[in-house]
């Protein structure tokens, strides 16, 4: 056990470190594939013990994203990184971090886009460890893959990029952002909240919060993202048997009347099970939706919001 576990904190740091200095051989045009597939692996590894809110996973993985967006010239939001913050659930206190950075806008900085994505996940229960590749270190990695794309391609308005923590213990890293933003609300214009987006055996990723916005549905169903991979919208009618509207963090930013798009995919059998591995998620695909995401991003930068 104890030479098993030195091998992952090697392994750990060798990925920390050298993740974005290696040659991508898979450029995507937008960003670096290999790199994206890089983060996902690492953050997915057993070195983060699931990334539990308030356990050393957590600890490991809050240093590993504010390295990356350091690395990508992602400004923290105001003086630091860090939003700490505390909350209760069943009698138990925990102590979370959201990590968010800022990308300055070209012509309307005072205007907000905030893409988010939780790091969390269930830790190890029963001797087992909870990776999460797909919910969420998939989000998590597309998050820096976005802000490589954002470092060449400058977005208008700005853009703030959230890690949020706790998403699995009640959406509170969310919440805590939005009753304690550091921007004013009234400025934040848009939500793009990315949670299980690497697999798909039917290659669907779906965009919900269309029914809720105008401009959102035209750019979901009329523009053209992808021919490799499906967007549809869905998810969130009143009708829907499965309506995702309150299904993540995006609930707490449509709670304010902000508008959102949650990009996901239907739940599989490694659901939160300790078999969500990165071995499991479907490469291409994953490629695919981020681009399809960015896609989606250029059109919504480009509105009057």
């Amino acid at each position: 056990m104890k030479i098993k576990y030195v091998f992952l904190l090697i392994l750990f740091h060798l990925l920390y470190i050298d993740i974005n200095s290696q040659t991508c051989k898979k450029e995507v045009s937008l960003f670096c594939g290999e790199t994206l597939l890089r983060h996902l692996r690492c953050l997915s590894s057993d070195a983060f013990e699931g990334r539990k809110t308030g356990t050393k996973g957590a600890l490991k993985t809050k240093k590993y994203i504010i390295n990356q967006f350091y690395s990508l010239n992602v400004k923290p939001l105001k003086r630091s990184y860090e939003q700490r913050f505390l909350f209760i659930k069943k009698r138990r206190e925990y102590k979370a971090t959201n990590v968010l950075g800022l990308i300055k806008g070209t012509k309307n900085p005072h205007k907000y886009i905030v893409i988010s994505a939780h790091y969390d996940h269930e830790g190890i229960k029963g001797g087992e460890i909870y990776n999460g590749a797909d919910d969420n270190a998939s989000g998590v990695s597309a998050l820096f893959s976005i802000g490589e794309y954002l470092r060449k391609n400058p977005p208008k308005h700005s853009v703030i990029l959230a890690a949020f923590d706790g998403e699995e213990l009640g959406l509170q890293g969310s919440k805590y952002f939005v009753e304690n933003s550091m921007v004013s609300l009234k400025n934040i214009k848009m939500n793009i909240n990315l949670d299980m987006i690497s697999r798909s055996e039917e290659n669907e990723l779906y965009a919900v919060g269309v029914e809720h916005n105008k401009q959102l549905k035209y750019i979901v169903n009329h523009c053209k993202h992808s021919k490799k991979i499906k967007l549809i919208a869905g998810h969130d009618g009143y009708d829907d048997l499965e309506n995702w509207t309150y299904s993540s963090d995006h609930a707490n930013f449509h709670k304010r009347g902000i508008p959102f798009l949650y990009f996901g995919v239907e739940e599989h059998e490694d659901y939160h099970e300790p078999t969500d591995d990165y071995e499991n998620i479907h490469p291409d695909f994953y490629i695919e939706a981020v681009k399809v995401i960015i896609s989606v991003l250029e059109r919504i930068d480009n509105l009057r919001l």
